[in-house]
């Protein structure tokens, strides 16, 4: 079967996947945002940083475990049910456990409700990026699923504002999120399933199944690879951008940062860069090359956050800034996921590859700290050199053996 409508990248299912993900971004990443006033007003004394650490550590870790099992979730529904189902399905979830947080009273209520809404929020980012990718032609595609996630990704700069414009009400802040989410319910209603996807539905081919990425060497190298490609994003902000402050007292002492500001700052920057490696993409008509200068940004942002450059508080935010387009890929790496595998399993591979990517940062973390800081006793600066080099080569060996995607046709099953 023949798809109706031919759609450009301006088209409806564009704008409504870019509109998703900016709410998808808003919603997941307000939390990091709102941690200590939220954190306060349920009884924990912000003065015991040891008891901070361990309610802020039990809810991000909920709402992380809530992504990756979501991930397989909405993923296999995405190939089973269709890509339109999981969209309601997810959106649903997530608006409703935001407007629920908002009157949560313990850290166990917190951790819970989060993990909730940590489930439906790993719906949204793969369904769409699958969705766009099988209504747009393979020349636009790219450029089309680019924008998807970088307009997206200007959701952490609105859940900043939100929460600076509220006065600092958190509760509201998480009502507003599930108030978006209502909205983006309702313009999802004229967004049309994939032809591609109601052509395998008739045909008599396994959809959605999981571990089909594990029964087959070559798939599962595929699979494997599509994740390590990945890592640099979350190393980047997770560590180098997140813990900027702490870097910055060991880099020049006395300073002013704020991590929210520079995870902001380096937000704005990811933005712009997923939608610059769209035309990229275009201009080399390589995925891989768009992919491989952004990794050459990236290993040069990194080498001037640990140079003597970085010096002051002017300089750390603007490299914070450099890291977040550097690694500005996002878009290209789900894209590219979700052009490895045929569409019986393409919404399960687009939709469980980032959250999977996003399950990594705790084992980056405990390599960071457990094993360099605390098991080696090395200072927090050699500890984020030795991990970027590690997970950097991890990165650009997955990339040598990843395929090339952007003149592929995706109109195929996975036998």
């Amino acid at each position: 079967m023949s798809q109706q409508k031919s759609y450009g990248i301006l088209s409806l299912p564009v704008i409504v996947g870019a509109l998703g993900y900016f709410v998808d971004i808003y919603d997941l990443l307000l939390f990091t945002i709102v941690r200590e006033p939220s954190l306060q007003d349920i009884g924990i004394n912000l003065s015991d940083k040891v008891a901070v650490i361990a309610a802020s550590t039990k809810i991000i870790n909920w709402q992380m475990f809530g992504l990756l099992l979501g991930g397989i979730l909405w993923g296999t529904l995405g190939d089973k049910k269709g890509r339109l189902s999981v969209l309601f399905g997810s959106i649903a979830m997530y608006s409703v456990a935001n407007f629920l947080t908002a009157y949560v009273q313990t850290t166990d209520q917190y951790a819970w409700i989060r993990f909730v809404a940590g489930v439906g929020l790993a719906g949204e980012l793969g369904a769409g990026i699958t969705l766009v990718s099988e209504l747009l032609p393979k020349n636009k595609r790219g450029i089309g699923t680019s924008l998807v996630a970088g307009i997206g990704l200007f959701g952490a700069v609105f859940a900043y504002y939100t929460f600076d414009l509220t006065n600092e009400n958190w509760r509201l802040c998480y009502k507003i999120g599930g108030v978006l989410g209502i909205v983006l319910l309702l313009l999802r209603i004229s967004v049309v399933e994939s032809g591609m996807y109601k052509t395998v539905k008739e045909q008599n081919v396994q959809r959605g199944n999981f571990f089909m990425f594990f029964t087959n060497a070559k798939r599962f190298k595929k699979y494997a690879f599509a994740i390590l490609i990945g890592l640099p994003t979350w190393y980047v902000v997770g560590i180098l951008v997140n813990l900027s402050n702490r870097f910055a007292t060991e880099f020049y002492g006395t300073n002013a940062i704020i991590s929210g500001k520079a995870i902001m700052y380096a937000y704005i920057a990811i933005a712009f860069g997923d939608i610059f490696i769209g035309f990229i993409s275009q201009y080399f008509k390589s995925r891989k090359k768009a992919l491989l200068l952004f990794y050459i940004l990236t290993i040069i942002s990194i080498i001037l956050f640990f140079s003597p450059l970085n010096n002051n508080d002017t300089s750390m935010y603007l490299i914070c800034a450099m890291l977040g387009f550097s690694t500005g890929f996002w878009a290209i790496f789900v894209t590219m996921g979700a052009e490895q595998f045929g569409t019986n399993l393409r919404a399960t591979a687009a939709t469980t590859i980032p959250n999977m990517v996003r399950g990594f940062l705790p084992l980056i973390n405990i390599l960071f700290l457990d094993i360099f800081q605390k098991t080696f006793s090395w200072n927090l600066v050699k500890s984020g050199i030795v991990t970027g080099v590690i997970v950097t080569a991890i990165a650009l060996i997955a990339f040598y053996f990843t395929e090339e995607t952007f003149h592929k046709d995706l109109n195929y099953v996975e036998e």
